[in-house]
């Protein structure tokens, strides 16, 4: 523990009328800022206008991720719900139905099909980077359009039916604008159902065969999923569920920005990244817990429980700190600084959960995790290759924590050498 608090004393307070702005203001800095200032793992305060206790530490992770004791649909504010998983989505649906829908992607995202995905991206990287030789590019750009083409490839998607670079930019906002309000949210929802008009249009091709696939195909899978009542999806929430396949997909390119920015200021590691698969995937998770991708996940509780001495009833509103758990000196040793060593041997010495809590099948972490890692580890033996396919121009290379979400690192262009 990293208070002096007793479990059955109440969870401080900030006393904020509201802390919206604060952690806006704040980004990824907010909760852990508050936690060393109430010496405590937990308080509350008011976000949104909603009652919200703040947690981190791995009994929150515990607490949060426990099955049918949060739910997560409910508490995402209306903006961001839109944007990034739209009504009628895993994401939006609780208990027997929810479990239902997350097999599907449990499905899709196990390891044969995160190699597969990981295969393919290393052949449409390097096509990238021999078309683009010589020119200095954003990497996270360059990386967001390889995975949006990688992504409709390993769909079953003919590439070459797709506007690819349109695509990833629609895909990338969706990640990118969803922590925003106002008009840059606005639109990027208005853009989003474009998307899914043409998502839809794709499960109906493949319902109707006029898109001829293997069965294995993700979107086929997509195509011919049901509800937990044995009906089959409407094709607009088939659509809605092939997006959370490819926009997650999309948004692995932060990670490999994060990664190729760690690389630079960590050099020493390039031997050991192009001969060691267990090197590749230390590095990989000290890249996910080191750099910021989600500041948090909210919640309602579902069920009565107790945590810290406060007690949740069902409706009541939480936010597991996600940076700040990743982050807590009382779990990480050396908590602030890039020690991909700490990996090794798989033992972190922390609770990991960049991406959600808990396990795969009934907790809040994502299905694909997996895929996260099999692009990124593939993405390290290239970017760490001899000689390199790439080189960063001298350049500032300091991550601003503010921003929520989380942009990858400001102005990180290389000069790709093909």
């Amino acid at each position: 523990m990293s208070t002096d608090r007793t479990p059955d004393e109440p969870l401080p307070t900030t006393h904020a009328l509201d802390d919206s702005l604060a952690f806006l203001r704040e980004g990824y800095g907010y909760g852990g800022r508050r936690f060393a200032r109430l010496r405590a793992d937990g308080f509350r305060t008011r976000l949104l206008g909603h009652p919200t206790v703040v947690m981190r530490g791995r009994d929150a992770a515990e607490a949060f991720s426990a099955p049918d004791r949060m739910s997560r649909g409910s508490a995402i504010p209306a903006s961001a719900m839109h944007l990034l998983q739209d009504e009628g989505s895993v994401q939006s649906l609780a208990g027997v139905a929810h479990r239902h829908r997350k097999r599907m992607f449990l499905e899709l995202l196990d390891d044969e099909y995160a190699a597969r995905l990981a295969e393919r991206f290393a052949v449409d990287w390097a096509a990238a980077v021999a078309a683009e030789a010589g020119r200095t590019v954003s990497l996270a750009e360059l990386c967001s359009r390889v995975l949006t083409s990688s992504a409709v490839a390993w769909c079953g998607i003919p590439v070459h039916l797709v506007e690819v670079e349109r695509l990833a930019d629609r895909l990338g906002a969706m990640v990118e604008h969803a922590g925003h309000v106002g008009p840059r949210n606005w639109l990027a929802r208005a853009r989003r159902r474009g998307v899914e008009r043409w998502a839809a249009e794709a499960v109906t091709a493949s319902r109707t065969g006029r898109l001829a696939l293997p069965s294995d195909a993700p979107l086929a899978i997509v195509a011919r999923q049901t509800g937990s009542d044995g009906a089959l999806l409407d094709s607009r929430t088939a659509a809605v569920e092939l997006l959370n396949l490819l926009r997650p997909i999309v948004a692995i390119s932060r990670y490999l920005a994060f990664a190729a920015h760690a690389l630079e200021r960590h050099p020493g590691w390039r031997k050991a990244l192009r001969t060691d698969a267990e090197a590749r995937l230390d590095f990989a998770q000290e890249v996910r817990r080191w750099y910021p991708f989600f500041p948090g996940v909210l919640g309602t509780a579902a069920a009565p429980f107790e945590w810290h001495g406060h007690h949740f009833e069902p409706g009541d509103r939480a936010m597991l700190d996600l940076y700040a758990t990743d982050h807590d000196p009382a779990e990480w040793t050396q908590a602030d600084a890039f020690e991909p060593g700490r990996f090794l041997g798989g033992a972190p010495g922390g609770p990991l959960v960049p991406q959600g809590a808990g396990d795969v099948e009934g907790g809040h972490r994502c299905p694909g995790e997996g895929a996260t890692l099999a692009v990124m580890t593939r993405f390290l033996a290239l970017a760490a290759a001899e000689p390199a396919p790439y080189e960063v121009p001298p350049q500032d290379l300091r991550i601003s924590l503010r921003r929520v979400p989380a942009l990858p690192p400001g102005g990180l262009r290389v000069r790709l050498r093909g």
